[in-house]
């Protein structure tokens, strides 16, 4: 089977049967074809069989390339998963990737936003827009991401369905898995104005968000839209999209959430990508401390 051949069905597979996000499948299909373009005329077999000598090379290579720790733990990741793939395909036993430890890498912390420069940055989407409804669509979306705690790629995938919304909202995350997040009324009315002022229609089926020709919105167009909020605003470089769903979970947790509580809503796999938020609130409080202290003040 050639090479292009391997990588087509690794995409397949990484689509179909995983479903893994667009983002994902790209990534993992150039990590394997990396690998691939020295391993000229490759099978199955002798993908399912590369030793950790292999990959420990390959890897050295592309830090020499300038990689980064967390890129290369990323790219170790992917390429384990394709040698397991490739001991399916080939019907191998399944003695699983070599054994190699990726590079360590320091986890920061994410970078929250408060209330009131969330709720600015969804209004200054709405103002600075070209045309009124691609404002009210903006501001609606970044709202849903801060007042329901979605990822941007799970708004975007809402479709008309939806609508009218309720109290609650089903939304499908990673891996497909379902999760009922709170719809407060802000948020149903920022919808439904965007609705109201859509030029298109919205048949239930098709994309609830829309861009400016009709498609489907793009993530890339509401990075763009918050990138001059936050420039406008004054805001860091951190203030993302994906910050407004960090907010959601560190200003819950402030407000005494339970972690548990908060994992279901933000359909996380695991607490531990949940306990996180625990250190983001501790750190949010020392900054506050620190501002608010008299002592801290003097010094």
């Amino acid at each position: 089977m050639s090479n292009p051949a391997i990588l087509e069905r690794w995409a397949a597979h990484l689509t179909d049967d995983l479903r893994r996000s667009a983002h994902t499948v790209r990534a993992y299909t150039k990590a394997a074809q990396r690998l691939l373009l020295a391993q000229d005329g490759a099978t199955y077999e002798s993908i399912g069989t590369l030793d950790a000598s292999t990959l420990r090379r390959h890897l050295a290579m592309r830090r020499a390339e300038g990689l980064s720790n967390a890129s290369a733990a990323r790219e170790l990741s992917a390429l384990k998963s394709f040698i397991r793939f490739a001991q399916s395909e080939a019907g191998m036993e399944q003695t699983g990737a070599p054994r190699l430890r990726g590079p360590r890498i320091k986890k920061g912390l994410p970078r929250p936003v408060t209330p009131d420069e969330a709720v600015g940055m969804a209004e200054r989407v709405d103002s600075d827009a070209s045309e009124g409804w691609i404002g009210l669509r903006d501001r609606a979306v970044l709202l849903l991401l801060y007042g329901a705690g979605m990822r941007v790629a799970e708004a975007l995938s809402l479709t008309a369905e939806v609508l009218p919304l309720g109290e609650t909202l089903t939304v499908t995350g990673k891996g497909s898995k379902q999760r009922v997040v709170p719809i407060l009324p802000q948020l149903r009315e920022a919808v439904e104005a965007y609705v109201e002022a859509c030029p298109y229609p919205l048949p239930k089926g098709e994309p609830l968000f829309r861009g400016a020709k009709g498609g489907p919105l793009s993530q890339g167009m509401v990075q763009k839209a918050t990138a001059r909020a936050r420039r406008s605003l004054g805001l860091p470089d951190t203030a993302t999209p994906h910050a407004l769903r960090h907010s959601f979970a560190t200003h819950l947790l402030g407000e005494g959430a339970d972690l548990r509580s908060l994992q279901e809503l933000l359909g996380h796999a695991s607490l531990g990508s949940t306990q996180i938020y625990t250190k983001v609130d501790a750190a949010t409080m020392l900054d506050t401390y620190r501002s608010a202290h008299p002592r801290e003040r003097d010094d």
